[in-house]
């Protein structure tokens, strides 16, 4: 605020105009004085001021009292702009304070995700001067839910602490490390060559090996990384994206702190993907799935005990896709539960029309697959219940195939509908036997009643007499367990002939059959069934 001068009687009397006496008021130009100083003061000029004149009256007095008003106010004014200052200074403060707050991991004081892509957008714009691309690294630790579901999630978030300690001494101080949330971690690598980013993923990745001790207890919390190098030009979303993908090719590729470098061929990968979720998605409502069926043969008569049936995806462009390239994808994203539907409903009604061709055959039983995603779904017993119910087939002609690591797995859930699909009449059958836990200890306490031995345990029996020994004493354990055999893969009559002396009672393969179309499985069926 500007200085403003001070009035003097004086210099407000005009040339040649005499003073007013006191006492006299009217025409004094004192009262003018007032009136300006009032005025300026109201404008919001605190500094002015009027000079009193020497008089001491009553005019005098009021000019003192504006005088002494101004400088209250100006000390006013002063502690009000103070006050204001330290809070604006404050709210600042705090402002800082809440973008500090809402870019950093409350957890770790790691960067976080925000923080993260504003400096790899900063890293690449600066790329483009000349300076080198930058890098990205995600890693996913692969143990992780097993600490918080063991020792808690306290003794987890301890975990991760302790990971976001080693992430900060293994990378450089011009590296940013940040927690993306939950289990997953990013490191972003600036001015370095690509011999140097490799280098620090590489530390990254040693610096996990050791354990992570939580009070009494020792735990390990390695991860799968994934690299992925900028350049520019390149956008700070799809570096991420790359990053990510590269890391699922390096937990895929298993658990032993294994680091990748995206290729592009691995977004294409991913993009070949995600078609294929989305078609398969449409697949059961547009009629392009089927069942195939396989059978299952009492080895010493040749006659069908069983017809295994198996999924196919009749797609319009690729032609027909075997599960094995869709049922990993189709319990990822969920998929599974509408195709596990298709398969019972399909199957039983199957099932049922066989019945209706052919009342006689009526010895064979129905074998459907059920994934470990499956076995938890909620409405699975009424589903089993009511389509057996609806098409008039009797429970004991189901079997549903288990691999024998979700039943050596089981948790309280999957054991109660195990025991009443049981109790409802469903035989159970434990799948791919010998790929899996295969403990033989376990095998009496299955809820199982048969067991089918993997291909893989038979495919070198052949010339091996030692092969031979081991595939007759695990077919004898089986029995010994009170369950039945059944041993899939059999290829030539050399494998059947070996079985069959074993004493192992069915079999499953191509040298009996092929899949077969529903037509071509009842065909094949009553063929078995003619006398020899």
């Amino acid at each position: 605020m500007g200085e403003s001068p001070d009035f003097s009687l004086e210099e407000a009397t005009p040339a040649g105009c005499p003073v007013t006496q006191a006492g006299s008021g009217a025409g004094d130009p004192r009262l003018q004085l007032l009136v300006d100083g009032v005025v300026r003061l109201a404008a919001g000029d605190l500094d002015a001021r009027i000079e009193p004149s020497e008089r001491g009256d009553e005019i005098d007095a009021v000019i003192t009292g504006v005088n002494l008003l101004a400088e209250e106010l100006g000390h006013i004014h002063t502690d009000l702009e103070e006050r204001v200052a330290a809070r604006t200074a404050m709210l600042r403060r705090t402002q800082v304070e809440l973008e500090k707050m809402a870019k950093t991991d409350a957890l770790t004081g790691l960067a976080n995700r925000t923080l993260l892509k504003e400096r790899i957008r900063e890293a690449l714009l600066a790329c483009t001067n000349g300076r080198r691309a930058p890098a990205v690294v995600v890693l996913d630790l692969d143990s992780f839910k097993v600490i918080n579901d063991t020792l808690g999630h306290s003794a987890g978030d301890a975990a991760l602490v302790e990971v976001a300690n080693r992430l900060r001494s293994a990378v450089r101080d011009s590296d940013t490390v940040a927690r993306l949330g939950g289990d997953e971690f990013a490191i972003l690598i600036t001015e370095a060559t690509h011999a140097e980013v490799l280098q620090i993923a590489n530390r990254a990745s040693e610096s996990l090996r050791d354990s992570v001790r939580i009070g009494t207890e020792a735990v390990w919390a390695m991860a799968s990384m994934g690299v992925c190098i900028g350049a520019p030009g390149y956008p700070a979303e799809a570096l991420m994206r790359d990053a990510d993908i590269a890391m699922y090719q390096a937990k895929g590729g298993g658990r032993n702190n294994n680091v990748q470098v995206f290729h592009p061929d691995m977004l294409e990968a991913v993009r070949e993907r995600s078609r294929t979720t989305a078609e398969l998605g449409k697949a059961t409502g547009s009629g392009q799935l089927a069942l195939e069926y396989q059978p299952v043969v009492d080895m010493t008569s040749g006659n069908v005990v069983g017809m295994e049936a198996l999924l196919r995806w009749n797609h319009p462009v690729r032609g027909t896709i075997m599960p094995d390239s869709f049922i990993g994808i189709a319990e990822e994203t969920g998929i599974i539960y509408e195709l596990g539907r298709w398969v019972l409903h399909e199957g039983i009604a199957q099932l049922h029309r066989w019945n209706q061709a052919a009342p006689d055959l009526v010895d064979f039983r129905l074998h459907i697959n059920l994934s470990a995603t499956e076995l938890l779904r909620g409405d699975l017993l009424d589903d089993v219940r009511n389509t057996l119910s609806i098409h008039g087939v009797h429970p004991q002609r189901l079997v549903l195939e288990i691999t024998e690591t979700v039943l050596m797995t089981r948790g309280t859930g999957e054991q109660q509908v195990l025991k009443e699909l049981r109790q409802l009449g469903v035989g159970l059958q434990i799948d791919d036997f010998g790929t899996g836990y295969s403990s033989i200890s376990y095998l009496g306490s299955l809820p199982a009643d048969t067991v089918k031995v993997d291909q893989s345990l038979i495919s070198t029996m052949g010339q091996d007499p030692q092969r031979q020994l081991f595939v007759a004493a695990v077919l004898q354990l089986i029995s010994a367990a009170g369950l039945n055999a059944i041993v899939e893969g059999i290829e030539t009559a050399e494998q059947a002939d070996q079985l069959r002396a074993m004493g192992c009672l069915y079999g499953q393969g191509y040298f009996y059959a092929r899949p077969l179309p529903p037509a071509a499985a009842l065909h094949y069926v009553r063929s078995s069934a003619l006398p020899r």
